[in-house]
């Protein structure tokens, strides 16, 4: 009686190849359903999951991309895994859009709060070079602690000379905003040299203060102060209205401005880029609670664009 020869015993190799194959799809998968799970819980959860998404995911789909074209040219066909891990490849990279298009950070004016209704950091009329709800007239919408982030400048201003002295809001006294507690005043760093980007990730606040609202508990942050200017320090009361120290040059910055912003956690306690912004309004001013800002190039000219407000309050 003819015996049926036994099935041929798959090679070790192929087995693990099986298994191995599926490694680029799975953890590009479980990263994005990590992630957005953390996205939906909200609060420092959710800035760390923004982050990670503009670091992890780009890294995972380019080396899956990578793998996929050199098994795709190396065994000459494309299996439906194989377009699995391309389509999953595509939406991994798509964070690293960023690099070339920023987006704002994914905040809901309405519904985020508390939010904060302050005077006008300074008693001078005062345009709006960054400022509102939407990344194209906020840069600084990016980071999630400076979602409604503000940059005040006073004429003459985008002129592109190499002196502080020459641009309207230097030397300009920059007054508490609110009632409040003051949490950090830091002091001694110099003037950047104008009309360039300093790109000072040292220290890229610059001179500045910190105060803790007395009515909600969180903290506006004022930054890019004149050196030796300050004139509180923490543990310090301020009253609205009360000079703090004078517009300057220092930090990460590229022109004589105030800047100014709203958050929920200490300073002290979450660095720069890594807190919750929150909404600020103005009140007491000629202008809406909300003034935003924006530039137009005219071949080399920068014109700005932004709203002109003026404190007019007591």
């Amino acid at each position: 009686m003819q015996q049926t020869p036994a099935s041929t015993p798959q090679p070790a190799p192929s087995r693990l190849w099986r298994v191995l194959r599926l490694i680029p799809l799975t953890l590009m998968l479980l990263s994005l359903g990590i992630l957005l799970t953390m996205f939906l819980m909200g609060g420092m959860t959710k800035i760390s999951a923004w982050y990670l998404a503009q670091l992890l995911l780009p890294i995972l789909g380019l080396l899956s991309l990578i793998t996929l074209i050199i098994y795709a040219i190396v065994k000459r066909k494309f299996n439906r895994l194989m377009v699995a891990t391309l389509v999953t490849a595509i939406i991994s990279l798509s964070p690293a859009i960023m690099l070339v298009k920023p987006i704002a950070f994914p905040a809901s004016l309405e519904r985020t709060t508390p939010s904060a209704t302050v005077r006008l950091p300074a008693d001078v009329s005062l345009q709006v070079g960054w400022g509102g709800d939407k990344i194209e007239t906020n840069y600084h919408a990016v980071a999630p602690d400076q979602r409604w982030a503000y940059d005040f400048l006073v004429a003459p201003s985008v002129t592109g000379s190499d002196k502080v002295e020459e641009y309207g809001c230097y030397g300009v006294p920059v007054v508490a905003p609110a009632d409040g507690l003051v949490v950090k005043a830091h002091d001694g760093e110099p003037d950047e040299v104008p009309g360039v980007v300093s790109n000072n990730f040292t220290a890229p606040e610059g001179n500045h203060v910190a105060i803790q609202l007395e009515e909600t508990g969180t903290y506006l942050l004022i930054a890019h102060l004149k050196p030796g200017s300050v004139t509180v320090k923490v543990g310090d009361t301020v009253v609205e209205g009360q000079v703090i120290g004078a517009c300057g040059n220092s930090g990460n910055t590229s022109e004589p401005h105030i800047h100014i912003h709203h958050q929920r956690q200490d300073p002290n306690l979450y660095p720069l880029n890594f807190a919750e912004g929150l909404p600020l309004y103005f009140r007491d001013h000629d202008g809406p609670p909300m003034p935003v800002g924006g530039f137009e190039l005219d071949g080399e000219t920068v014109i700005l664009t932004g709203d002109v407000v003026q404190h007019i309050g007591k």
